[in-house]
């Protein structure tokens, strides 16, 4: 290799030309020491030439074609050389060069080859004519997901003491399922995605709105392969909530504590983004990064832990597995509960993990909850429940087998249990049919959104159920959480976030702004939110809360009423061993409270 770069050194002259210049002026006993190297030289050029031509590469080309040169000239022997000196010393430099320049070969190579296997496709293989490039799927976070960037997708507003969500766009984003590969895109819409029409899906798909792998879809007849991700970009709305602020009951930087009113979710689930606890601390408070210790039901309101930092949650998490974290709620329950102390230790089972329904069977987890009445002013009592286990609506299935469940439960206090309403366990029903009665009992009483399933989960959940009850599938032992009354399921919303199906008066022309009202009027829009209620003012909608493809935005929805945001159960106390974090007693929870007509 080093004669190569030898040569190219020599560029600039012939070696006949150097061997003459070195033989001018010297004696003959000099001249034979020259003619003597000239031999050596020559001889050992053309045993390396051939050689070289082995390491030819592109980046060599100019090199080599020198090479070539100066072997043609060396078959006229040159006169003279160098000294041999100066040609050892030109040699070892030389060497050196030929190395580095070898290892830049080699890398360019590698990068080459590198650009050739990607341009094949994922693993190197290449594409078939007609087929898609499918990306490896990438890491997913697995620490704290929302920021200000989340934050900011829209803003609150207040009207008639609830916080309302404007409507925004969203993309939804899922992996391809095993079911769904080899269906086409339009085969999952029909059979999965049904909270929206098939011709909904085919306007979005002219907007460019549903995307594969990151490229719009041309065509839903596009069959889905193993890896496809798929996206989704619909026009969101949120059910309100209470408008009452969240609390901070402590903050020390390594524990939140909040005051959780009923009707919040913790955390995004179902239709509920924005309207969570997390992102209400988000947005208002400017509160980020914090890690769950344990959750509340949507309905039910009181303390709420949050750890600030992972040490701390790593710590409290123990303590939940190690049952030292005692927890104390209050409820109000239907009927006069027993002044005596009762204890109830039924196992319970996952029904449907949908909407987290459960009741007493053998194959459930083990469970203990204690209960002692506080008051009883006729016709219901408040009672102080101590949960020693964590199952799924623990106190509220408790209640419901001692025969009082609590006021105002829309699961557990149903007719959909029977006439005993699930009362030592009779309910008389499978578990496809009791969910089918729960369902068709709040869609006759235009509350199904109570119950928080979107309209395409209804009848999968009814199928699931169905192969429940052939496989045992879902009579296993139910998943154990970190509360007493802890469910919160993420569920899929494939379209404009339209999950209630009660009734609604659809508007024959144009779209609504979200309150109904007719969106070329003038309308009382309260202001944007900066964390506490403001006046009304008369605003027309904005026009970014409208989408001319969103089925929601033509329909009309009455507010909820305080009946279908509250249920009478409340987070009362957490005590650990060197902690204790409470509330006040909830105004219905004390001994004079009246209960209201609805």
């Amino acid at each position: 290799m080093h004669v190569s770069v030898s040569v190219r050194g020599l560029r600039k002259r012939s070696l006949l030309s150097v061997f003459s210049s070195a033989q001018t002026g010297v004696n003959n006993n000099n001249r034979r020491v020259i003619e003597q190297i000239q031999r050596h030289f020559i001889s050992f050029y053309n045993v390396i030439c051939p050689l070289n031509r082995h390491f030819y590469s592109p980046r060599c080309k100019r090199s080599s074609s020198t090479m070539e040169q100066a072997a043609c000239d060396s078959s006229t022997p040159p006169a003279e050389v160098n000294t041999p000196v100066s040609g050892e010393k030109t040699t070892t430099e030389e060497a050196a060069e030929s190395v580095k320049r070898k290892s830049d070969e080699t890398t360019c190579e590698a990068e080459t080859s590198g650009q050739s296997k990607r341009r094949r496709g994922a693993g190197g293989k290449k594409l078939r004519p007609g087929e898609r490039y499918i990306p490896p799927p990438q890491k997913r976070n697995p620490g704290v997901s929302f920021s200000k960037e989340h934050f900011d997708e829209t803003s609150y507003y207040f009207e008639g003491g609830l916080r309302k969500v404007y409507p925004y766009y969203f993309d939804f984003k899922t992996y391809c399922k095993g079911r769904w590969i080899g269906k086409s895109l339009l085969e999952v819409f029909k059979s999965e995605f049904r909270a929206e029409s098939i011709e909904y899906y085919q306007r979005a798909t002219k907007e460019g709105r549903i995307r594969l792998n990151e490229t719009p879809v041309d065509d839903l007849s596009v069959v889905l392969r193993n890896n496809d991700h798929m996206k989704n970009t619909v026009h969101r709305h949120e059910p309100p909530v209470v408008g009452r602020p969240l609390e901070v009951l402590v903050d020390d930087g390594e524990v939140l504590v909040v005051n959780k009113p009923a009707s919040i979710p913790v955390h995004p689930c179902g239709r509920f983004r924005h309207n969570t606890v997390i992102f209400i601390l988000g947005k208002e408070r400017g509160i980020s990064e914090l890690h769950t210790v344990h959750r509340l039901d949507r309905l039910t309101s009181g303390v709420l832990l949050f750890a600030r930092t992972l040490e701390t949650s790593k710590k409290l998490d123990q303590l939940v597995r190690d049952r030292q974290l005692e927890k104390e709620y209050v409820c109000r329950v239907e009927g006069e509960f027993p002044e005596e102390e009762l204890i109830c230790e039924e196992p319970i089972l996952v029904v449907s993990f949908k909407i987290g329904l459960c009741r007493v069977d053998p194959k459930g987890k083990d469970c203990r909850t204690v209960f002692q009445r506080l008051t009883f002013n006729g016709k219901t009592s408040v009672v102080r429940c101590l949960p020693v286990t964590g199952r799924t609506h623990q106190i509220r299935v408790h209640l419901q087998y001692l025969g009082f469940p609590i006021l105002n439960d829309p699961i557990y206090g149903s007719l959909a249990w029977g006439p005993h309403r699930g009362r030592g366990g009779l309910v008389g029903k499978s578990n496809e049919e009791l969910f089918q009665a729960l369902v068709e009992e709040h869609r006759s009483q235009e509350s199904l959104h109570l119950l928080d399933i979107p309209d395409d989960g209804i009848e999968q959940e009814a199928e699931k159920n169905k192969t429940s009850e052939k496989g045992q599938s879902l009579d296993g032992p139910s998943e154990p959480n970190k509360s007493a009354e802890s469910h919160q399921t993420d569920t899929q919303v494939p379209a404009c976030g339209s999950s209630s199906s009660e009734t609604v008066d659809k508007v024959s022309q144009g779209c609504t702004d979200p309150d109904g009202n007719d969106a070329s009027s003038p309308k009382t829009q309260p202001n944007k939110s900066n964390g506490n209620q403001t006046e009304a003012t008369t605003l027309k909608s904005p026009p970014e809360t409208r989408d001319h493809l969103c089925s929601e935005c033509k329909l009309v929805r009455p507010d909820p009423t305080e009946k279908e945001l509250i249920m009478y159960l409340h987070a009362l106390r957490y005590k650990g061993p060197d902690f204790e974090y409470s509330t006040s007693l909830p105004d219905w929870a004390k001994e004079d409270w009246v209960e209201a007509d609805w």
